[in-house]
């Protein structure tokens, strides 16, 4: 057997480069402003609910509550937040340790829930980790691409189905014929859109004269066929899938913890994803944009305003608390281990010299990281 060439760190350029700084809206301060922004609009909202005239059905629909039922929706929610890491990990690179992807992973779910903004929050902590730990600018960038289709895919295929069942007939709902063929002819636009995408990049990247331009058409070209190649990974499927549908049964719970029946399955799933628009809403944990979406969206498909309110405000605590509190601790660690260069993210990009933010440029090493 021919020797297994060897591989070392070997610092190119020794030069003093100071660790760029985590961005201000991830540092410890800017997490707990933004938690601190969650927690008084949800005081004014609590107290909205409990002083206004009119809201007594509200108030009423609140007592009684199965702890049961609470309990099995926050661990549907970390379930999902382990589908989330599963992807993640699948996406990225299934060469670092299950500690580094989960403590990633968990902080960019942390990111989401506390910053929003249709999941781009948890998408730039995770490009600024994986950078600080010695990935490259286009390798990041492609990945992020193939992550966010493969996270997307579920949504818009789940969308997609669910509507060609509702206007078919195939399950119970709402007896309008369009309120299941919009969502169909949408979620399957979207994911018509998603693989043309690939040519189109390509073909403006060839007309384009800005190398900026041209890295990010790339990206967008490389990151589809990147995508496309991982839909045969059952981790990819598994954890995409799992990453939504976990979110959509802790909606669904949400509904018996008060004594509400649970929505038809298509209702629940066709309402789920279009009020999740209301989360592109620039506000800390989409909170109000979010919460009216889910209801909004409910109400059209046919469930009482109360209960889906109920549900929705209990489906939001769960959402902002679990991967809050899952999430921060690992990102505390994670940024102990990336001062001390005591992870294995530059493992990912074996052999290949890259500029590593704090260490200089280096030779990363090829090995087998610790499950």
């Amino acid at each position: 057997m021919p020797e297994q060439p060897k591989f070392t760190v070997t610092y190119l350029e020794p030069t003093e480069v100071d660790a760029e700084p985590l961005p201000e809206d991830f540092s410890g301060r800017g997490m707990r402003r933004s938690l601190a922004i969650i927690v008084a609009i949800a005081a004014i909202g609590v107290l909205l609910v409990l002083l206004l005239p009119g809201l007594s059905s509200l108030r009423e629909s609140f007592d009684g509550a199965e702890p049961a039922w609470i309990a099995f929706a926050i661990v549907l929610e970390l379930l999902s937040c382990a589908s989330y890491v599963l992807v993640f990990r699948a996406v990225f690179c299934n060469r670092m340790s299950w500690r580094t992807s989960t403590e990633i992973g968990l902080s960019e779910t942390a990111a989401n829930s506390l910053l929003s903004v249709g999941g781009a929050g948890g998408l730039a902590l995770g490009a600024w980790i994986l950078r600080r730990g010695g990935l490259t600018r286009e390798q990041i960038a492609r990945q992020t691409v193939t992550f966010f289709l493969l996270t997307s895919l579920a949504n818009v295929g789940f969308l997609a189905l669910g509507g060609i069942a509702l206007a078919c007939g195939l399950l119970n709902g709402p007896s309008d014929p369009l309120l299941g063929v919009i969502p169909a002819v949408v979620g399957l636009g979207a994911i018509a859109l998603a693989l043309t995408a690939r040519r189109v990049a390509r073909a403006l990247r060839e007309r384009s004269e800005r190398p900026k331009i041209q890295a990010g058409l790339a990206a967008v070209a490389n990151g589809v066929d990147e995508a496309v190649g991982l839909l045969r990974s059952p981790a990819v499927a598994i954890g995409s899938a799992g990453y939504m549908l976990f979110d959509i049964a802790v909606l669904g719970v949400c509904f018996p913890a008060f004594g509400n029946p649970v929505p038809p399955l298509d209702v629940l799933l066709l309402a789920y994803i279009i009020g999740q628009l209301g989360g592109l809403v620039p506000l800390p944990g989409g909170i109000g944009g979010l919460d009216l979406g889910l209801i909004g969206a409910l109400v059209l498909y046919g469930v009482g305003a109360t209960p889906a309110a109920v549900a929705v405000i209990a489906y939001r605590g769960v959402l902002l608390a679990v991967p809050a509190l899952v999430g921060l601790p690992a990102l505390a660690s994670l940024q102990r281990r990336l001062r001390r260069e005591d992870h294995d993210i530059d493992a990912c990009a074996p052999g290949q010299a890259v500029e590593v933010l704090g260490r200089g440029l280096v030779r990363s090493p090829v090995r087998r990281a610790p499950c």
